[in-house]
């Protein structure tokens, strides 16, 4: 996706100025309603008040809204409400999942040679340390002889290692150690996994190394397999440990546990049920905070869209998803889409995905669903191009610049390109640095984090970019609208085309799987 600003565009005014500019859309019939004046009449005053409701609820219960928690229940039940009020059919979807928590902040300490303490990331998430236990580790206090496992050092010029992707990269492996591994690619899980089953008493998983690929790697191995503990550090901690034979002492304090948590699903009582048009974000936060951008801003956004257009006499229905359990890997929505008959699963003709739509240091990015960039990820199911077309127009007409941003797997869009849905949505930064030439486009500071409080306490209202959160919200709101009476739904002639010619509905795509944390 090359980056896009329109061709003599001005310096905009105010924002609510630039949203009352005529927009240049292909509208849905003259009779229906338009999305250009419900877009165009969104206020943020209304958005914010949810997430005020959101970090009250925090605030009342420990400080987050992570599933399986009292904070995510009274989330779930706030966002009901609304939407019973609104006349929606309301559909409360539980599921059990693997809760975990780390209880206390976890240590690595050389013991020698030139003993030193490593800094930690404890689990509030308030700082990013020299490394971070991973989601799914197990607990432990092990002293012992850290010992490397096929590292590439110098690292290899492009991302690639293999260190513990295969069982025999622990041919003469001494149990009781500690494995020192370098992130590459396959799955943390399998590093573990591999490490585990060699008798390794604990597992530090390093950055590889590469631009971009140095920090401390917060991750998660996916799901509890694995009992010993295991942490992620910064290239530079994995270097200096490789370099000598050394001693490590290695402590975490995990919980794991299955809970049951709930996805919130809601239709309108109109629209041609056979054609769905699907809108989600995920409620839940991170146990380390209330998760007000991450992501009671997409949560947000879809749900006042909702409220907005409840009384509308749709052509298609539109249905609502708040998901649980995103944060430890997406798995409200895999269930949710698992869950469906091949008939209930081909009645949702797009998804589109609202996760982190405030962020502070914001960039605009639109799901890129035509690969136009030809770079990371492949292009969305036939049809996604659509979608961003959809998008792209909307910021064009605003006469505000935005550049594309790959399905890479780590929201809830995943499970339904795997399936071959339509996909796309919105999306203004997680814990990646904003570079110049985005600080030249959107504002604020290159070389910083586009949400400086990704996955950390500090995730609270005042976390949050008022101008980005409305600006997308109106967004949200001109493609529900414009889905909504859509005689022509995104990938139709294609999927036809397809069915016609006897070929699968399947993404032209790798399985995505992850969240907000690296699995890989």
């Amino acid at each position: 996706m090359r980056f896009h600003l329109p061709k003599g565009m001005a310096r905009a005014g105010t924002l609510a100025a630039a949203l009352a500019l005529p927009l240049t859309f292909v509208t849905p019939a003259q009779a229906d309603p338009s999305p250009t004046a419900l877009a165009s009449s969104v206020k943020v005053k209304p958005v914010v008040r949810h997430l005020e409701a959101f970090q009250r609820i925090a605030d009342a219960n420990g400080g987050t809204r992570a599933s399986g928690t009292p904070g995510y229940d009274a989330s779930r039940d706030y966002v009901a409400d609304k939407l019973r009020k609104a006349g929606y059919k309301v559909t409360i979807q539980p599921f059990e999942f693997p809760f975990f928590i780390e209880n206390s902040t976890a240590t690595m300490e050389r013991i020698s040679p030139n003993p030193r303490t490593y800094a930690p990331t404890p689990p509030d998430g308030s700082s990013v340390g020299e490394f971070a236990t991973m989601t799914y580790s197990g607990s432990g206090d092990v002293t012992a002889t850290l010992q490397n496992v096929d590292l590439q050092l110098p690292p290899p010029a492009t991302p690639g290692s293999t260190s513990g992707c295969e069982a025999a990269d622990f041919a003469g492996f001494t149990p009781g150690n500690i494995a020192l591994i370098q992130r590459g690619s396959c799955d943390f899980r399998v590093k573990a996994e591999n490490a585990q089953a060699a008798g390794a008493a604990g597992v530090i998983i390093f950055n590889e190394g590469q631009e971009g690929r140095t920090a401390t790697v917060q991750g998660t191995l996916g799901e509890p397999t694995v009992t010993i503990p295991v942490v992620g550090a910064s290239f530079e901690v994995g270097q200096d440990l490789a370099a000598a034979t050394t001693v490590v002492r290695l402590a975490t304090d995990t919980e794991s546990e299955t809970r049951t948590t709930y996805n919130v699903i809601a239709d309108s009582r109109s629209g041609n049920p056979g054609n769905v048009v699907m809108f989600g974000a995920h409620l839940d936060s991170v146990t380390a905070g209330p998760g007000i951008n991450d992501n009671g801003t997409g949560s947000a956004g879809i749900l006042e869209t909702a409220l907005l257009v409840a009384k509308l006499p749709t052509v298609n229905k539109l249905r609502f998803a708040w998901w649980g359990a995103e944060e430890l890997n997406l798995i409200g929505s895999e269930y949710y889409v698992a869950n469906l008959t091949p008939e209930e699963r081909a009645k949702i003709k797009l998804y589109l995905n609202f996760d982190m739509i405030g962020s502070t240091n914001y960039a605009y990015k639109i799901y890129d669903g035509d690969d136009s960039d030809a770079t990371g990820a492949p292009a969305g199911p036939p049809g996604s191009d659509e979608i961003e077309d959809t998008f792209e127009r909307y910021f064009d007409a605003l006469r505000l610049p935005h550049v594309g941003t790959d399905f890479d797997g780590r929201s809830d869009y995943g499970p339904f390109i795997d399936s071959g849905i339509p996909s796309g949505g919105l999306f203004t930064g997680a814990e990646g640095v904003k570079t110049e030439e985005e600080a030249a486009l959107f504002g604020g500071t290159a070389g910083a984090a586009y949400d400086p409080c990704y996955h950390r306490s500090c995730d609270t209202i005042a976390n949050v970019s008022t101008k980005a959160l409305l600006v997308n919200t109106g967004a949200i709101v001109h493609s529900a609208v414009t889905y909504a009476y859509d005689r022509s739904l995104p990938g139709a002639t294609a999927a036809r085309a397809k069915a016609k010619a006897g070929a699968p509905l399947q993404a032209d795509a790798e399985a995505h799987a992850g969240h907000h944390h690296a699995t890989r």
